[in-house]
């Protein structure tokens, strides 16, 4: 069970806006947060950014904070928390089990992947995800 604590989060101001925003607007169906819930905290922040309405469509539900600065990133953080806090949320839960690779190495990786090999046989790095104990 992954949590993180509204309050307290234990991570940079930046880490936490980035993972409510991705949080709440995952489709995780194990996270504590009712989607109404999620999709105010995502509104609000976006509101805080754009001078237009936050998109419909989810692929396009994502926070871009390359324009922002220290004060906007401070807001932003209190608005996630005050939403959150006066939905009686002060924790968020979720399950989540690694998921597999998605991507490959590109050829161009894969070569270097192979000269770093040549250089360092005893301790290959991993490819693709590969277990230990794929390699033993």
């Amino acid at each position: 069970m992954q949590t993180i604590d509204i309050h307290n989060p234990d991570i940079p101001d930046l880490q936490f806006v980035l993972m409510i925003g991705a949080l709440c607007t995952s489709d995780i169906p194990t996270l504590n947060v009712p989607e109404e819930v999620r999709r105010l905290v995502f509104d609000r922040c976006w509101a805080m950014l754009h001078d237009t309405p936050p998109p419909e469509e989810p692929t396009q539900r994502v926070l871009d904070l390359r324009q922002g600065d220290e004060v906007t990133l401070e807001a932003l953080v209190e608005v996630i928390r005050s939403t959150l806090m006066d939905q009686g949320y002060d924790q968020l839960t979720w399950e989540s089990t690694p998921s597999e690779t998605t991507q490959s190495n590109t050829p161009e990786v894969q070569s270097l992947i192979d000269r770093l090999q040549k250089w360092d046989p005893v301790n290959p790095p991993p490819v693709d995800g590969a277990s230990e104990a794929e390699n033993n």
